[in-house]
C-alpha cells in the first residue's frame, strides 16, 4: 500500500514505514516533513548525518546498518561525532532506520 506525505504543494509517496516510494522525491523540504511526522525537527547535525548517509549510499549502494554507519561518520565527521550516543541523541531509536528514512534511503537491510 502507499500513504502519501504533504510536502508543501506537493504529494510525496511513502511506503507503511514512511520511507519514500522514489528516491528522486527527495530534498531537505522532504527531509523535514518526514521528520516532523517523527516528532523531530532537523538542525544542522541532523543534516550533516543525512548527506553523509546519501553519500554513503551513493558510494555503496546501500543504506548501513548502525556499525558501518557510526564508522563512517567517524571516518568523516570525527570521533566525537562517531558514536553510537551521538547518533541516538539525533535520530531516537534505530538510528540507521530512522535516518535512512529522513535521507530518503531504503530501510538497511538488518533494521527491524
Amino acid at each position: 500500500m502507499t500513504a502519501v506525505l504533504e510536502v508543501g504543494s506537493r504529494e510525496v509517496a511513502v511506503d507503511d514505514d514512511g520511507f519514500l516510494r522514489n528516491r528522486a522525491d527527495w530534498d531537505t523540504e522532504v527531509a523535514s516533513a518526514l521528520a516532523a511526522k517523527e516528532g523531530i525537527e532537523l538542525t544542522p547535525a541532523h543534516l550533516e548525518v543525512i548527506q553523509l548517509l546519501r553519500q554513503f549510499h551513493s558510494e555503496f549502494q546501500l543504506s548501513p546498518a548502525m556499525r558501518p554507519l557510526v564508522k563512517y561518520v567517524g571516518l568523516h565527521l570525527g570521533a566525537d561525532k562517531g558514536k553510537s550516543i551521538y547518533l541516538l541523541q539525533l535520530f531516537p531509536g534505530s538510528p540507521a532506520k530512522l535516518a535512512s528514512k529522513l535521507a530518503g534511503l531504503p530501510k538497511p537491510d538488518n533494521c527491524l
